[in-house]
Order: structure tokens, then sequence, then C-alpha cells
């Protein structure tokens, strides 16, 4: 069962009740907690072409903790954010993994963060068939043509040849936030935000780094 916290906001005309996810889209913080699956990734590209018709030119910040998914639903998410122009700030905490991971390194270059005990893992696309003879040739052609286009967007965020994504994809490939931050998915290590002396308490901007 799904758990939703609500925040109670002082409006200046009072006091009201939202949740938590709504409460955070008015500071540009997407947050993906769950599988992507189509249903999640609807919501999150409704979120990000509101916050670019609410200021095209303000940064967004999408934070992760997701398993992976559907790549599909990673896709259209990825398309959505190359496609609004705006810079996205994107955030590991927990884990990226899958389609997850390869969202963290879509962000814009130079905003990717990872935070210090996090964990990104990458591999190849999964998928089950059945079917008739055809029916599995056909899904095994989608599978590999699935693996070319993911494989080649990891290679284009994180400056690695496709060859060594390749490679590296084979296995499930577990990478600590130092090791992601070499491999080019991530570009900072993100430090508790109270020792950066330059962030608003009410910002969600860059945190410390290193």
């Amino acid at each position: 069962m799904s758990l939703t916290p609500y925040v109670i906001e002082d409006t200046g005309r009072g006091e009201r009740s939202m949740d938590i996810y709504s409460r955070l889209l008015k500071d540009r913080i997407i947050f993906i907690g769950t599988d992507i699956t189509d249903q999640v990734a609807n919501v999150v590209v409704a979120q990000l072409l509101f916050l670019k018709m609410e200021d095209p030119k303000k940064d967004i910040n999408l934070y992760i903790n997701s398993n992976g998914g559907q790549i599909s639903a990673g896709l259209a998410i990825i398309d959505t954010m190359k496609f609004l122009g705006c810079d996205i700030n994107t955030y590991c905490i927990g884990q990226a993994a899958s389609m997850a991971a390869l969202l963290l390194a879509s962000g814009t270059k130079g905003k990717r963060f990872a935070l210090p005990n996090s964990r990104i893992m990458i591999h190849q696309p999964y998928g089950g068939v059945m079917g008739t003879s055809a029916d599995i040739e056909l899904q095994a052609k989608e599978i590999l043509e699935l693996k070319k286009i993911t494989t080649k967007l990891m290679s284009e965020f994180t400056g690695q040849s496709f060859e060594r994504v390749t490679e590296d994809s084979e296995r499930d490939f577990y990478m600590d936030p130092e090791a992601a931050q070499k491999y080019g998915i991530v570009d900072h290590i993100a430090k508790p935000m109270q020792h950066n002396p330059m962030v608003s308490p009410k910002s969600p901007g860059i945190p410390a780094t290193v």
C-alpha cells in the first residue's frame, strides 16, 4: 500500500494541507522513489512540462531512488528532459539501477550528483519472451534494438566508448559514487548542504560537492 505524507503549510491566509510531492514540486523538485513504470513516467513527464511552463529558464531537480523499470517509460522521461531545454539536476539517493542509472546520467552535465552512500548499477536490458517462434524472434530483435539504444545513450552521457559500455553492461555492474564519478555517470559526490554557506536553507540547489 502506498503511503503519501501530507504537510501543513502557512499561506498567510491560514493553513492548508498538501501532499509532500506537490509541496516539493513548488520548489521544482521531482522525486522518483519507485520502479519506473508507464504510470510513473506519465506523472514525471507531466511534472517536467508543468515546471517548464512555470519558468522555462530555471533549473529542475530530479531525485532518484529506484531499481529501474520499463525501458520505454524511462526513455519517455529522458526524451522529455532533452526536449525541454532547461537544465536538470539529477541526484542519486539510495540507488539508481538499470534504467534509473540512465536517468541519472541524462541530467545536465556538471549537475549530476550521487550522495555518499548511494549505489549505481548498469546492465543490459532484460526481457521475457513467449509465444510462437516468430513472436520470439520479433521480441528478441526488439530487445537487441533497445540494448543498442540504451548503450548508445549511456555512451553519449558518460563519454565512455560504445564498446566499453557494452562490455560493462553484460552483467550487473555496480559502482559506488566515486566509481560512478570516474565513469561519467555523475559529476559530483554531494555533501551535506549545511556545510555549504552558499546554499539557502530554503533552496533545493546544488549542495557542497567533491
